[in-house]
């Protein structure tokens, strides 16, 4: 799930600058008709075989998660006879244009949208579509209320904070650990950092303590995960998904506990964040850090050595996924479904270490880079 500061529930924010070469992205004031992504006509007949006209409304288009999502959308849409239209925020936030995108899709006629909502000031424009017949469809990240989009496509985050809480339980062979927590905020409660700092304790084997709140486990006491041990939680710092977050998150830890052996990071950016303070304090040989994302630059971490395990993630495929639910349930067929158990459809996540431990299915970073997302 991408983490944005903008929007409360969000995800991750890697700034770096990714230029959308050759999209087809409709911004400013009006985005007025703007044409598919594929060359033809936005007009959006579903009978037959004509084709079926979808919008997709990204947060942006610099930042590479959101830039692959419209990749495996274009590349979906052109197997599914689908118009598709590309529209985004000019920045993270920006809700204006995501609004006006989703109206122009209802003047079109389009028989879906595919949305990472910049904030709850989409919703009455949603409930707009969905009262003119299309279908809504949430990527990444549902908009709150959930009941906004018909349905979500995203990644079940307390399973991907899980599988790294698993791995550093194993990898510590029964050593106490010393648990650096670095979350998304401390002053707003969202769902994606309640649910991977939780998913990482659970992981560990540490009871989070609340269903709701970060910070509220045991400061002390014995993890049971892999061979068991000691635990202390060192911190929680907030680092707002950010490279600079994560450093001084970090920094603010390593003064409060210099003995930290374990770093849980919201995201990659954070986990960056956080390698550099520890570099910097000549304690990065000695300090696991356990990362989300899965993007192309982050598994080069692994490689290196600066993350010892990264859960990924499959924005791609929310996408493409989305296009062809909307281009199948338009030519009459049925709705998407959720996976059972959980209150959206659940893409996926998986494992990706440079070793692997006993008993744990773990990706090697080769392997998980052939679906990886970003440059």
């Amino acid at each position: 799930m991408n983490i944005s500061t903008s929007q409360v529930p969000s995800r991750r924010s890697r700034r770096t600058g990714v230029a959308a070469i050759g999209v087809s992205v409709c911004l400013g004031a009006t985005l007025a008709a703007c044409g598919s992504s594929n060359g033809s006509s936005s007009s959006s007949a579903s009978g037959g075989g004509g084709k079926v006209g979808v919008s997709l409304i990204l947060k942006t288009l610099t930042n590479p998660y959101f830039v692959s999502m419209e990749k495996d959308a274009k590349t979906q849409a052109a197997k599914d006879n689908v118009s598709l239209t590309v529209a985004a925020g000019n920045t993270d936030g920006d809700t204006q244009t995501q609004i006006t995108a989703i109206d122009n899709a209802i003047s079109r006629g389009d028989k879906g949208i595919l949305i990472t909502t910049n904030g709850d000031a989409v919703n009455a424009a949603l409930n707009r579509a969905k009262q003119a017949g299309l279908f809504v469809i949430a990527l990444d990240t549902a908009p709150n209320p959930a009941s906004v989009a018909n349905i979500t496509y995203a990644t079940d985050n307390e399973q991907a904070g899980k599988l790294d809480g698993q791995y550093a339980a194993a990898a510590l062979n029964g050593k106490p650990a010393v648990i650096a927590m670095l979350d998304l905020f401390n002053n707003q409660v969202v769902s994606v950092d309640i649910n991977r700092d939780h998913g990482f304790l659970e992981g560990m084997g540490i009871d989070p303590g609340s269903k709701t709140e970060n910070g509220k486990e045991a400061k002390s006491g014995k993890y049971t995960g892999g061979k068991g041990g000691s635990y202390t939680i060192a911190c929680h710092q907030p680092t707002q998904g950010a490279i600079d977050g994560g450093r001084t998150a970090m920094e603010n830890c390593l003064s409060a506990n210099p003995n930290i052996n374990i770093v849980y990071a919201i995201n990659e950016p954070a986990g960056e964040g956080a390698y550099n303070a520890l570099k910097a304090a000549g304690k990065e040989k000695n300090v696991a850090i356990y990362a989300i994302d899965g993007s192309c630059a982050g598994l080069k971490n692994l490689t290196s050595g600066e993350f010892a395990a990264d859960a990924v993630q499959y924005p791609g495929k929310m996408a493409s996924l989305g296009v062809d639910s909307i281009a199948k349930l338009a030519r009459g067929g049925s709705k998407p479904s959720v996976t059972d158990g959980k209150s959206f459809y659940d893409t996926g996540t998986a494992l990706a270490a440079a070793k692997p431990l006993g008993g744990l299915t773990v990706q090697s970073p080769s392997q998980a880079a052939s679906e990886c997302w970003g440059s």
